[in-house]
């Protein structure tokens, strides 16, 4: 996370989604607002030539586990609508969309980030001509220094409601013990029906040696960029931490996982690779 202005992670990940859209034929998340949130130069060189920014050999592959946590994610947002969440809290949302496709006039949407990405966020909508819906509330916060909660109050959230809460992108970046703080927090404001998604890294040394050098030269890349990573879990751990905070119900999907179940029978043999999980966890399974 950047102390000195927005994120560029958030930036790429959004010209990601929106390339997700042009390039893999059906997309396994849509969204068809991912490209107005873009600069205008991106904007326009994507609409022209999507795979202008993804000639990279693995930018197929991590352009599938963006779109696929988002996916993951909204899927299971909705089961919770379904069960009688009314709150959702996208904590280090960038530029996601959700809160301005949401068709739902009872679910209030909390978009939680970091006040420069946020204000840069406001920008792109404002430049795009989108204007965001009574439903959804924005709410500056910087995850080291910041009371969430409070902060989450300011804002109108009802913390006595259960809550869906989704937390994409943003672990890798922070301290351990920020992380499992801040689940806890989320622990405690789900309620029954609610829940959380989330993804994690988990440590290179479970790859073999070609696949070392390549996350190396990735993290590399976001460190140079002002972002390092922070932080990566054993699968183990994050299912142990989660239980201990009374999340039973818990999905814990990696690359291979997420390929089975999202890109299955595909003709562009689209998958996901790569260290990252994403988990679903709750205090009960729904339905």
């Amino acid at each position: 996370m950047r102390d000195d202005g927005p994120s560029r992670t958030a930036a790429r990940v959004a010209m990601r989604r929106a390339a997700h859209q042009l390039l893999d034929v059906p997309p396994v998340f849509i969204d068809p607002l991912a490209r107005r949130l873009l600069r205008p130069d991106v904007r326009e060189t994507i609409e022209r030539d999507p795979a202008a920014f993804e000639r990279r050999p693995w930018s197929a592959r991590m352009r599938a586990f963006l779109a696929v946590r988002s996916r993951v994610a909204e899927d299971a947002l909705a089961d919770s609508v379904a069960a009688g969440a009314r709150q959702y809290v996208v904590l280090g949302a960038g530029l996601d969309t959700f809160g301005l496709r949401n068709a739902d006039p009872k679910l209030r949407v909390f978009e939680v980030d970091h006040p420069a990405t946020q204000a840069l966020k406001r920008r792109r909508l404002e430049a795009a001509q989108l204007t965001p819906p009574a439903t959804l509330a924005f709410v500056p916060v910087d995850f080291e220094r910041d009371d969430l909660a409070a902060a989450l109050a300011r804002a109108g959230f009802a913390a006595g409601e259960p809550a869906f809460v989704s937390w994409l992108g943003v672990t890798p970046y922070l301290e351990r013990g920020t992380v499992l703080a801040a689940l806890a927090f989320i622990a405690g404001i789900v309620g029954d029906v609610g829940g959380v998604a989330f993804d994690y890294r988990v440590p290179p040394p479970r790859f073999n040696l070609l696949r070392r050098y390549l996350l190396s030269r990735f993290a590399a890349r976001l460190a140079a960029a002002g972002e390092p990573l922070r932080s990566s879990f054993e699968p183990a751990d994050v299912r142990r931490e989660v239980e201990r905070l009374g999340l039973a119900a818990v999905l814990d999907l990696d690359a291979a996982a997420l390929t089975g179940r999202y890109f299955a029978g595909r003709r562009d043999g689209l998958k996901v690779s790569g260290p990252a999980h994403v988990v679903v966890a709750r205090r009960r399974a729904l339905g």
